[in-house]
């Protein structure tokens, strides 16, 4: 048989034809294969002698989903339904041989075959609610027929993904083959349902899972209640319930319309707009345009972390997840022992939840070596600082990591705030030096900003890159700048809330305002999580001088200490304080405007529209590359809702000009630091958009 098109090709093997589609990377659902697999099916379809047909794809991966690329164009090639049912209503069985990943779209081909095989390590789901829609493809409706209502609607909603011994579980499956002998075991799977003589079984002509549920909404009404806070602010969720319920309550056809009605009001939807854009960011945040594809990198097999606090053991627990050997360091040693404790707690603590073994536990705990002494880091390829903030503490450490480390080494400062290239001097290799900006709980934050420093090298920023990776971090590239991107973009939130509360709103309004926004804390809650203590306090040189420091001299904390911005019971769970309110009427008395009445879209654009002028600084200096490196570094690092699209990405949906009139009316009344930059006033007088600025744009 020939080859059909560029990207599929048609063979037979004792009567049975095998389909192949070879697109790298990932075999998406372009036009091309949409095209193939209308020619190939055609083709094996009329051959009278070809008995039943395997799917199967080449590379890494079988169908890994839609071509996102494609979505909003004009269609062109075979139309997907359509090719979807002529698959389904084949004369000929089809079985879908699946290694890699069967996501969104390929899952959905797959669901349309016949019998579905997979290697062990296959990974099935359908991920769309993540860009902020429904599977199209009639993943709704499917899904519940095979595996049940309650479980299509946690896998759909979550888009969590099942390895294939859960698939085989849940009936997704028709069997687990050999790693290394798909196509050969799927031929032979295709024989034998030839030779039993089996049914072809079409997923949509199944009704008793799917009736199981029929006559039962409160099925649909606890499982929105029991989420309810999880998608809150996200329009895909409750499209997806309702597209599920359409398939317990309608016959298949017009679940098939529903859906399309669904799936195409979520495509038009801003928060599709924005969970796409946020897709497409975070990728794009790890490609640095003046670093070439083919720059070498170095090899980093060891690690070493400098500080065993709760910075340095999540950091090391990041590398040792990955399967790296980590030295850690510290100059105290019950200092050490309580981080080397630590450590082995949150591992047994995550071994009690099912997500480790015992035998995990200990294989992680024996690639951790503490030491009180650097030598022990001599053969380190990478060393990351990671104690107190402060710049001679820090200098200090690098001066003594120059003389113990080899000559090769990485030495990466995981400094939040402060001067790399001044860190940098402290060592004979500033070429070497880079920092490694990792989000607390570093071994549960997501974020890590890879600080370019003025001599950098190139090997070293992409060896950084390649290690982000290599962690599971999603990596933003960020010039040297007082508290780099993220940090630095945020730091007006806290500071205008707390003027804020001098005028009126109370600390529980302007965090519930930003809740309700989409954030998962409002930044007093996050102050007394993290500590009023170690916030912008020096207790040494405390002088009451506002109502931070005023808590802080009474002993108010935040949690740890049952007292806050908020009062805490023995669960932590927070109730306004009388008290602070007092306090805060006590620095409030006699200070102009006086107290007022705000609303929550008052208190909303006094305290964000600050953070998206802060964003136009960063690009004015050039700290950040692009935008969308400002956007994807605060939904990843601060919670900032991923439906929105971050603070740039939703300045343009709010209008700038309208950010820019607000901004100088809050000027007016509290002074020049709310003052529109002049890139955002430019942007806002003609009509440009700031998510999309690259710092190779000209900014001013």
């Amino acid at each position: 048989m020939p080859k059909l098109n560029a990207v599929t090709d048609l063979t037979s093997q004792g009567g049975i034809a095998v389909l192949t589609i070879d697109s790298p990377p990932v075999n998406a659902l372009s036009t091309a294969v949409r095209a193939g697999l209308d020619l190939g099916f055609r083709a094996a379809l009329a051959d009278g002698h070809i008995q039943a047909i395997v799917l199967i794809c080449s590379g890494r991966t079988f169908i890994a989903g839609a071509d996102i690329s494609e979505f909003g164009k004009p269609d062109t090639g075979p139309d997907f339904p359509a090719l979807m049912r002529f698959i389904e209503n084949a004369s000929k069985p089809v079985v879908a041989a699946i290694h890699g990943t069967a996501l969104g779209g390929g899952l959905e081909v797959a669901l349309i075959c016949h019998y579905r095989v997979a290697v062990p390590a296959a990974k099935l789901g359908l991920p769309e609610v993540k860009l902020g829609l429904l599977p199209g493809g009639g993943g709704t409706q499917r899904l519940p027929r095979i595996v049940g209502v309650e479980a299509a609607l946690d896998l759909i909603t979550s888009g969590r993904s099942l390895d294939a011994a859960e698939a085989l579980a849940a009936g997704l499956l028709d069997a687990v083959v050999e790693e290394s002998h798909l196509r050969e075991q799927a031929i032979a799977f295709a024989q034998r349902i030839v030779a039993e003589k089996r049914p072809l079984k079409r997923i949509r002509d199944l009704d008793d899972k799917v009736a199981a549920a029929r006559g039962k909404p409160e099925i649909f009404t606890q499982f929105r209640r029991a989420n309810a806070r999880a998608f809150r602010g996200f329009k895909a969720p409750e499209n997806i319930i309702k597209s599920i319920e359409a398939a317990v309550t309608l016959p298949f056809d017009a679940g098939m319309q529903r859906e399309l009605e669904l799936f195409t009001e979520l495509l038009q939807s801003p928060e599709s707009a924005a969970q796409r854009y946020a897709f497409f960011a975070e990728r794009e945040a790890a490609k640095v345009p003046d670093l070439p594809a083919k720059t070498p990198t170095l090899t980093v097999g060891t690690v070493g972390v400098v500080g065993a606090g709760t910075m340095g053991g999540g950091i090391a627990m990041c590398f040792v997840n990955a399967g790296m050997p980590v030295t850690l360091i510290d100059a105290q040693a019950d200092a050490l022992e309580r981080g080397m404790q630590t450590i082995r707690k949150n591992y047994e603590n995550t071994a009690r939840r099912g997500k480790l073994t015992a035998a995990d536990v200990q294989q992680r705990m024996a690639l951790l070596t503490p030491s009180l002494d650097f030598s022990a880091l001599a053969s380190a390829d990478l060393v990351v600082e990671a104690v107190y903030e402060n710049l001679d503490s820090k200098k200090d450490v690098f001066r003594r990591l120059d003389a113990a480390a080899k000559p090769e080494a990485i030495l990466a400062s995981n400094t939040s705030y402060l001067d790399l290239d001044a860190i940098a001097t402290a060592t004979r290799r500033a070429d070497r030096v880079v920092g490694l900006h990792f989000f607390s709980p570093a071994n549960v934050m997501r974020l890590l900003e890879i600080v370019r420093g003025a001599k950098t090298s190139p090997e070293v920023l992409a060896t950084s890159l390649q290690i982000g990776r290599k962690i599971g971090k999603a990596v933003v590239v960020s010039g040297v700048a007082p508290g780099f991107i993220a940090n630095r973009t945020m730091s007006p939130r806290k500071l205008v809330a707390r003027e804020l509360i001098l005028e009126g709103p109370r600390p529980w309004d302007v965090d519930r305002v930003l809740t309700d926004f989409g954030f998962p804390m409002g930044p007093f809650a996050v102050t007394d999580l993290v500590g009023l203590d170690v916030i912008d306090w020096d207790r040494h040189n405390s002088k009451r001088a506002n109502v931070h420091e005023a808590l802080c001299e009474m002993g108010r904390w935040g949690q740890k200490k049952g007292a806050g911005y908020y009062d805490y019971d023995s669960n932590r769970r927070p109730t306004p304080s009388p008290e602070v309110v007092r306090v805060i009427e006590e620095f409030a008395a006699g200070r102009p405007p006086g107290p007022r009445r705000t609303t929550d879209a008052e208190i909303l654009e006094s305290v964000l529209y600050p953070v998206v002028n802060e964003g136009t600084k960063v690009l004015e200096q050039r700290t950040a590359l692009r935008a969308s490196d400002i956007d994807v570094a605060l939904m990843i690092g601060y919670g900032w809702p991923v439906f929105t699209g971050g603070p740039l990405f939703w300045a343009d949906t709010v209008g700038l000009a309208h950010i820019v009139e607000r901004l100088d009316a809050l000027a007016r009344n509290h002074g020049p630091a709310y003052q529109p930059t002049a890139l955002l006033r430019k942007l806002a007088a003609s009509g440009g958009t700031l998510h999309t600025l690259r710092t190779t744009d000209p900014v001013s």
